[in-house]
């Protein structure tokens, strides 16, 4: 899948110049970092509990036992201290801060909102104590920033306390759209355990960082229904895709739902099965709704439970036919079959 992020007239692109061009961002640096990263830096670095759900291979993409496929891109923290400019400046006692962004991928639920890869845009900032002391008013200032940037100046917004494993204080911002407020930017103070693991003398050095995902903040601003229509080709669709401006939907194509259930070992891990299903259905998959898991020791064996999923198929860009959906939904059966070891109900 193309980075939606570096392709011109993208609105994933255009949020991610937006905050690029924001005054208070000018003097940070940009850079890439690998797709593929050891497990370690993205983890062990960041405080991630031992038995943090994201270290797991349910969560995410091991390429080896000790790589990944980056989950996100805060682990360009670890990519950046190496370079030589910037260690000559923390020798000189100068503020230091970068952004990072691409692609990240974690394994997910599928619906409207989700996909398996998606794009984030990482920002930190570094400055030394005895030059400035970095708090929650300093990282609340940066955050309405970005955004107005992406929402309008006339933004409705508000800013609370939260929690994440590698910042504290940490803080969640929330925009109003359509009288409701809605999540789109976590952010917070870098704890000092985690300036130490990298390196950094807490003692001396303080810093913000944030990571939203770049789908979310698009998504909202132009209220868009569906994750996939940022991939969409379909010109009725692109050239209503800019920041800022309503999205109204091209005719809607009708779903076909169809369900599928069947007898699996209790080893079986569901977001496994998503990623199944994706590569069956591709892009004609809208959703998958757990409708009923249960065990009956006597009937599927002490081993063994059951699943039953509801699966939407729909088409951004035209009608689906029965004949077509059924022969996807048979071929999922059979690979399901055969993957999981599953017997089909």
């Amino acid at each position: 899948m193309p980075d939606l992020s570096r392709r011109a007239g993208s609105p994933i692109a255009e949020v991610v110049e937006r905050i690029l061009s924001l005054p208070d961002f000018k003097d940070l640096d940009v850079i890439e970092v690998p797709e593929i990263v050891p497990a370690d830096i993205s983890f062990d670095l960041f405080d991630f509990p031992s038995d943090h759900p994201a270290r797991g291979k349910s969560d995410t993409y091991y390429v080896d036992d000790r790589h990944i496929l980056r989950t996100h891109t805060t682990v360009m923290w670890f990519y950046y201290l190496q370079e030589p400019d910037v260690k000559r400046k923390m020798e000189a006692n100068e503020p230091v801060g970068c952004f990072s962004y691409g692609k990240v991928y974690r394994k997910d639920e599928i619906d409207r909102n989700h996909m398996n890869v998606f794009h984030q845009i990482d920002g930190w900032y570094l400055a030394p104590k005895d030059k400035k002391i970095i708090g929650k008013e300093e990282l609340s200032d940066a955050l309405r920033g970005i955004a107005r940037a992406v929402f309008g100046p006339d933004a409705n917004l508000k800013i609370f306390p939260d929690t994440f494993p590698y910042t504290d204080p940490s803080l969640q911002m929330e925009v109003e759209k359509n009288g409701k407020w809605l999540e789109v930017l976590g952010s917070g103070v870098v704890k000092s355990s985690v300036l130490e693991k990298f390196g950094v003398d807490s003692s001396k050095w303080n810093g913000w960082a944030f990571g939203p995902g770049i789908e979310r903040l698009a998504m909202v601003s132009m209220d868009l229904p569906d994750i996939r229509l940022l991939w969409s080709e379909d010109p009725r669709v692109k050239k209503q895709l800019r920041i800022g401006s309503k999205f109204f939907e091209v005719s809607k194509y009708p779903p076909i739902v169809r369900d599928i259930s069947f007898i699996v070992r209790k080893t079986f891990i569901p977001n496994d099965y998503f990623d199944l299903v994706r590569d069956t259905g591709k892009d004609l998959v809208e959703e998958v709704v757990l409708l009923d898991k249960y065990e009956n020791a006597d009937k599927f064996g002490k081993d063994n439970i059951s699943y039953a999923y509801r699966i939407t198929y729909r088409s951004l860009v035209r009608t689906l036919t029965t004949p077509e959906v059924d022969a996807i939904h048979k071929k999922l059966e059979a690979v399901t079959a055969k993957v999981f070891e599953a017997k089909i109900r």
